[in-house]
Parts: C-alpha cells; sequence; structure tokens
C-alpha cells in the first residue's frame, strides 16, 4: 500500500511540475531578513502603495499614496512605521510572503505570524500580528519632516523646479502629535505654491482664476490606531542617513493578538479643522462596518483581477533561473504593483510609481530624503506614461485607465485656455512634460529666454514644438469603445479639441509665415514640429501625420449618437488636410522617414517605427509590412538606439511586426529580473527604481507576442516561438476574452469568449503566410 501511494505521489508530481506555471508560483517568498529599504517588497490596493521589509529584527514599512503633492509638487511619502516585537520571533524559521491571489503580505517566525493588506475601497492600511506565545509590540510612527528642510541641489529632481529653482526651496515640517493614544499625522500646502510660480512664469495670470490648481490648500496625513496600545513617547534617529523623529505606541504588557490600523485622508480645504473634520468622518463612517467583511471583500476583488488576465510562461519544471520563467513571473509581479493604483486620484508615475525607497540604495552620490525620485513627483512625462497605461487594454484592467485618462480630461480647459492666450486660437495645447495642474513644466518651460520669444513655447531643446504625444491618451479613449463597448460620449470633447489644436494651430504658424495656410496640395504644413524628442525642428513629423490619421479616423467611425453631425463634418475636413506619410530610400530598401527633414537629433527613439507602434498602421496582417521591417533593418538609428532598458520600444515594434527570434531576444531581456531582491524593481535605467515605463513597455511587448487584431480578425502567436510554451488569457476588442496555452508543439486550450468570435481567429503556427 504504501509503495502504491509513493508511486501515486511520482505520478501527481511529474503531472504537476510538467504543466505552465500558476499564479501562486510567482508569490515571492524570502526566507532572510533584508539588508535595508531597497530589499524591499510591495503591498498595496486601492491607491495605496507600501515598502514592506525586516531589518535587524524590527518590520518597516514606508507609506505611498496617491496624489500627495507638496507646494512644489514633489510627491511626498507619508511617513514610515516600524513594528518591534519582544521576545523576537524573527531569529528563528523567517518568512516573508507576497500572496498575490488574495493581495496581502505574511511575515512570520517561530509561532507568530504579520498580516499586511491595503483595502481596495478605503484608503485604510490593516496590520494584524498574532502569536501564540504574548509578546510585547512597539509601533513607531517615523517621520523625516520633522522640521523644515531645505532642498539643494539634484535634490530639487523630486519637484518640479529640478535644476532651476527659484530661490530657497524648502520642503515644510509636517504636523504629527498624539491624539490621546493615537497617531495624527499631515501635511497642509502653504498659500503658495509653484502652480502661482508657473502661472507668472508663463504669463497667464489674466486667467489664473480660470486655472485649475490642484495644489492649493490640499492637505494630507493620516490617523494610526493601535487598540489597546498607549501613547509612550518620541524617539530621535537616522535611517539611511535620513534623520528621523519616531512617535511611539506600546502594548502595556504582552499580548498574542495585536491590530494596527492606518487611516490615509487627502483633501483640498480652506484649513486644518475642515481636513480634521474630514478624516474625524472618514474613520468613523469606515468602522460601521465588519472588519472581515472589509478583508473578504478585498480578498475578493484581487481573486477577480487575476482571473481578468494573465500570461505565464515556460513550465514549473524550468525554476526560477530561466529566462522565459522570469518573464512570466515578472509580467504578473508587475501587473500587481500596477493594480496597487487601481482606484488612486493621479495616475502610476513611470519613474517609481508608489514603491519608491531611500535614493542612496540607488546612487550613493544622492544621500536625500525617501521622498526624492528622479523627474520629479507631479511631472507626468507624456511618452512615459502611456507605457505605463496602454498594457492595460489587453489585460482587461478598463476600469484602471481612468486615473491617466481622468488626469488629461480635467486639464483640458488649462489647455485651452494655453491656445486662446498666447495665440487665439481654439485647441487644446499639451506639451510632453506636464505639471498636475496642465502647464509645462517650469524647468523645461526655461527661464532664461530670449526677448520676445512666443510664451506658449517652452525654451528647451528636446521639448520645443512636441505636443502629439497627447494623441495616444486620445487613442486610449478610443479603444476603450472597441475593446469594452464603453460610451466615451464624455471624451469626444476632449479628443476633438485635441485635434483642433494641430489644425489651427500650424495655420496659425503657417500664416505667421507667409500668406498661404496649407501647402500647394491643400495639407497641413506640420512645421516647426518633432518627432518624438529625438528629430527635431521637423517638417511634417511621422509620430503627429500617423496619430492624426488614426485618431480622426476613428472618430469618424464612431456611432452618430456619440459625435454630433457638426463635429463629424469638421473632422471629416481635418483628415482631408492630413498629410501623407514621409518614406526615404536607404540601400535600395523604401523605409519609413521620421520626417519629411528635420534639423537635427537630439535623443534616441525611434519614432520612424510610431506607425507600426502605437499607430498600428504597419504590422501583422496590414499591408506594406516589409516597408516596415525594412525600417528596422536598415534605417542606421533605428539600428543604433537599440537597447531592451528603460522605454526603450524593440520589443513591441518587433512583435507587431511578426518578427519572432527579434521579439523574444528583447522580451527576455527586458523582463529578466531586476537585480534587486524583488524581481521586478527595474531601474534606473533613464528614469528611477522601479522603472515603471521599463515593466510597462515589457508587458505591452509581451501581449503583442501573443494577440493581435485587425479588423474583426484575432491573430494567436504572431511573434511567438513554436517551441516555448505559454498559457495565456488576453481581451480583444468587441468584449472579447482568448485563452491559450500552447506546449509541446501544439495548441492544448483555446477558449474565447464570447464564442461566435472563435471564428475571427487564426492561428499564425498554422498560417506563418499572414505574417508577409
Amino acid at each position: 500500500m504504501k509503495q502504491t501511494a509513493h508511486i501515486f505521489l511520482f505520478l501527481f508530481t511529474a503531472l504537476l511540475w510538467g504543466q505552465a506555471p500558476v499564479l501562486e508560483d510567482y508569490n515571492p517568498v524570502w526566507t532572510a531578513q533584508s539588508s535595508n529599504a531597497s530589499e524591499s517588497m510591495p503591498l498595496g490596493g486601492g491607491d495605496i502603495g507600501l515598502n514592506v521589509w525586516v531589518e535587524n529584527d524590527a518590520l518597516y514599512f514606508y507609506i505611498s499614496r496617491s496624489g500627495t503633492f507638496d507646494e512644489h509638487n514633489t510627491l511626498l511619502k507619508q511617513g514610515r512605521v516600524k513594528i518591534e516585537l519582544d521576545p523576537n520571533p524573527f531569529d528563528e524559521n523567517f518568512r516573508q510572503e507576497l500572496v498575490l491571489k488574495d493581495g496581502y503580505m505574511e511575515i512570520s517566525g517561530k509561532d507568530t505570524r504579520i498580516t499586511l493588506w491595503a483595502d481596495v475601497f478605503a484608503p485604510v492600511i490593516h496590520t494584524d500580528i498574532q502569536s501564540k506565545s504574548p509578546v510585547s509590540v512597539s509601533l513607531f510612527y517615523e517621520n523625516w519632516r520633522f522640521r523644515d528642510r531645505e532642498v539643494k541641489g539634484k535634490a530639487n529632481n523630486a519637484n518640479s523646479y529640478k535644476w532651476a529653482p527659484q530661490g530657497k526651496i524648502i520642503t515644510y515640517r509636517d504636523s504629527v502629535n498624539f491624539i490621546g493614544n493615537n497617531i495624527r499625522f499631515y501635511h497642509r500646502n502653504r498659500q503658495k505654491t509653484v502652480f502661482d510660480v508657473a502661472v507668472q512664469q508663463q504669463k497667464l495670470d489674466t486667467v489664473k482664476d480660470q486655472l485649475y490648481n490642484p495644489l492649493a490648500g490640499l492637505t494630507f496625513g493620516g490617523y494610526i490606531q493601535a487598540p489597546g496600545m498607549v501613547a509612550a513617547d518620541t524617539v530621535r534617529g537616522t535611517y539611511a542617513g535620513t534623520a528621523f523623529k519616531g512617535w511611539k505606541l506600546q502594548s502595556p504588557g504582552p499580548v498574542k493578538k495585536q491590530q494596527v490600523h492606518l487611516y490615509l485622508h487627502t483633501e483640498q480645504t480652506e484649513d486644518t479643522a475642515t481636513w480634521e473634520k474630514g478624516m474625524k468622518a472618514q474613520v468613523a463612517d469606515y468602522q460601521k462596518e465588519d472588519y472581515k467583511k472589509k478583508e473578504k471583500r478585498t480578498i475578493r476583488w484581487w481573486n477577480d483581477y487575476w482571473q481578468r488576465s494573465y500570461i505565464f510562461t515556460g513550465n514549473r519544471r524550468a525554476g526560477t533561473r530561466d529566462s522565459l520563467w522570469q518573464a512570466g513571473r515578472n509580467y504578473q509581479l508587475f501587473r500587481y504593483m500596477l493594480g496597487c493604483n487601481a482606484y488612486g486620484e493621479y495616475p502610476t508615475k513611470f519613474n517609481g510609481g508608489l514603491f519608491t525607497f531611500d535614493p542612496v540604495y540607488v546612487d550613493s552620490t544622492l544621500p536625500f530624503t525617501p521622498d526624492f525620485r528622479n523627474w520629479g513627483g507631479g511631472t507626468m512625462t507624456a511618452q512615459n506614461q502611456r507605457l505605463v497605461y496602454f498594457p492595460m487594454l489587453k489585460s482587461g484592467d478598463f476600469d484602471m485607465m481612468d486615473t491617466q485618462l481622468d488626469f488629461y480630461r480635467r486639464l483640458q480647459k488649462n489647455a485651452e485656455l494655453r491656445s486662446e492666450v498666447y495665440w487665439g486660437h481654439a485647441g487644446a495645447s499639451f506639451t510632453e512634460q506636464l505639471e498636475n495642474f496642465g502647464l509645462p513644466n517650469p524647468a523645461e518651460y526655461g527661464w532664461k529666454r530670449p526677448v520676445g520669444y512666443d510664451p506658449g513655447m517652452q525654451y528647451n531643446a528636446w521639448l520645443e514644438y512636441q505636443w502629439d504625444t497627447v494623441l495616444e491618451f486620445c487613442l486610449m479613449m478610443l479603444e476603450k469603445y472597441r475593446y469594452n463597448n464603453e460610451n466615451i460620449t464624455s471624451s469626444i470633447p476632449f479628443i476633438i479639441s485635441c485635434v483642433r489644436f494641430f489644425d489651427e494651430h500650424y495655420q496659425y504658424l503657417a500664416r505667421q509665415r507667409g500668406a498661404k495656410k496649407l501647402d500647394q496640395d491643400g495639407n497641413l504644413v506640420l512645421y516647426p514640429g518633432s518627432a518624438a524628442e529625438t528629430y527635431k525642428m521637423a517638417y511634417n513629423a511621422s509620430s503627429t501625420i500617423a496619430g492624426l490619421a488614426v485618431i480622426t479616423r476613428r472618430l469618424s467611425g464612431l456611432p452618430e449618437t456619440m459625435v454630433s453631425e457638426t463635429d463629424r463634418r469638421y473632422i471629416r475636413e481635418v483628415r482631408e488636410r492630413i498629410p501623407p506619410l514621409a518614406f526615404r530610400e536607404i540601400e535600395g530598401h523604401k523605409v519609413l522617414s521620421p520626417a519629411r527633414v528635420w534639423e537635427r537629433i537630439n535623443n534616441t527613439e525611434v519614432p520612424q517605427l510610431y506607425p507600426v507602434y502605437p499607430w498600428r498602421l504597419y504590422g501583422v496582417g496590414r499591408p506594406g509590412l516589409d516597408t516596415a521591417r525594412n525600417t528596422w533593418n536598415y534605417d542606421p538609428d533605428a539600428i543604433k538606439f537599440r537597447s531592451a532598458v528603460g522605454w526603450k520600444q524593440d520589443n513591441i515594434f518587433t512583435a507587431v511586426m511578426g518578427m519572432t527570434a527579434e521579439a523574444m531576444q528583447f522580451t527576455l531581456k527586458k523582463m529578466a529580473d531586476s537585480g534587486r531582491r524583488f524581481p521586478a524593481f527595474w531601474g534606473p535605467g533613464f528614469d528611477w527604481v522601479p522603472d515603471h515605463n521599463h515593466g510597462g513597455s515589457g508587458m505591452i511587448g509581451m501581449q503583442e507576442m501573443l494577440l493581435q487584431t485587425v479588423g474583426d480578425t484575432i491573430y494567436l502567436f504572431p511573434a511567438w516561438p513554436a517551441d516555448k510554451e505559454v498559457h495565456f488569457k488576453l481581451h480583444a476588442p468587441q468584449q472579447t476574452t482568448v485563452e491559450a496555452h500552447w506546449a509541446e508543439g501544439k495548441l492544448k486550450t483555446l477558449k474565447v469568449t464570447p464564442a461566435e468570435r472563435k471564428r475571427d481567429v487564426i492561428n499564425l503556427f498554422g498560417r506563418p503566410d499572414i505574417k508577409e
């Protein structure tokens, strides 16, 4: 009987390890403590991010929340929590695990278990300590903004002044106090903020009272309750070179159970008393419902989240060192981090999201506070942000996209006022480096400007005339209709206003140069322009032309109920004025050109391939694929700029063009382990750690290797190697999901929902001719 059981166990194990991985295989599990905050593990939900680690037998976590911008637009953390237990349980059988499926973290040692989770539906963090043997619990709320701090030198890269601070920049102290046996902390913005500075700098004082201002009166902070614990004293210390002050709560004696609840509250208010009132009301309202019900609701959200979409690569037998297995694991881990800001007031930032840590652990020459991140807090760099949000289409996370799209929609009026004040025409003028109040970043706008220089322009070699990235966010709005059949009527005025800017502004510029506002063919003259940040002073940049062509075509194809006849007529007129894409010949091959002509090269993007992605004018199953591939193969800049680092898109370009070997090569590089303890903490690359545009571009590339659509047709495995196992579930237009498992050179599973869409699927492992 025992022998039979052993045989059964062996066969079961062999079967198990021959399968594709499942989500539980990807749970990060650490059996040793961390050295410092750089070896932290992310945790979050709703709009909260925590960096959690155990160091020297103490549990730590940083607290981040979407939208906590100070006067200078630094995205401030909300402090650090430290918990010590006596006797220490972590010197034996230590274990720290992020349970992805349920969205919580568990840390254990000896006979003690600590569970941490963030409520997806309310800004509340819970810590639950349980021990078979009683332990004394000490909790410290640690804050490095216990006093004013002058921000000097490179430290200003964390705010909107960057390398050009105007006068002395101070990060002002927070208010932290014991309130009975609880701890209250908050930061309130002073009266003058970078919004006021930018408005004056950019000569918009006449319309200041009409501009959206998210910084005025902004107050954010929280309230820590630990039932049964009492206020003790305050302490001083230093962590990673930064001095802090700590407020201590202590259990009166050893306990077997202890809960800690941390409530966060953010609000623009007339005074702190109003914020305090709102905070108390929020806490009281939250406590009306049973704790366990809230916990179950959050677990259910995460369970549903993982069922929406997934990509599992390789098989269990491969092991964690296998590069293909890593790609699938890191895809899932990065998607977890995106889910932590599912419903934030502000988008997940490309330069670290909610999970930055002390900068000395990224670069030892940056001895700044944990609030530091490179490239600003309230500055949203469009080329980078788009890569964070485009993958949410195929992952089916449509609800999460509104955080990014609302960011643009609420800035429409500010962008239109720019056009009206500076140039006297209509349309929304959005720049590449965009503050959360809709104006150009002050440092990028330029303080030392020539006399008489157009006040609507950035005086900046990288960013001048770069306006077209907003069109990619217009595309996201339109794709939500195509993918999920969402009513996007409220977005149509925004999209048309963005198109109108290009139409009216380039006619305006032409009239400044001469008597004609269009060229000899009746087309707009898109000059001066910019093909990404790379090809400057461009004439008819391909990235702009492709964007305008696709957006106007998509608008024209919407139902009559969404677009008025007046708007539809105008869009038809604009379509007739869009110039054709530019081509050139290299070594006898026709290739896409970044523009008709250009003046200089400033960066290392490859906008000549933007008609491939994001605009999809070329690709698998589309005409002219050879021209796009020629561009990849022969354009000297496309070859020279090639990379898998950061926001580089070579993995995406090759996947969309069906170049299987190249796509896999770049994907395995991009989605490999980060080199840090948490495998998906990539970077800094061109930006910061964790590099979210690195992760986002990696997600997009993997999705495109597995699933692409042209019209009603769904192409399966357009750039996936036939010898590589994969099990995925992705979304396609028309509210369609496709689940497929490819292993051992066979399609083991194919499930298409709704079932009638299965007839639209073409498996390219069986039809390689479609790629040509």
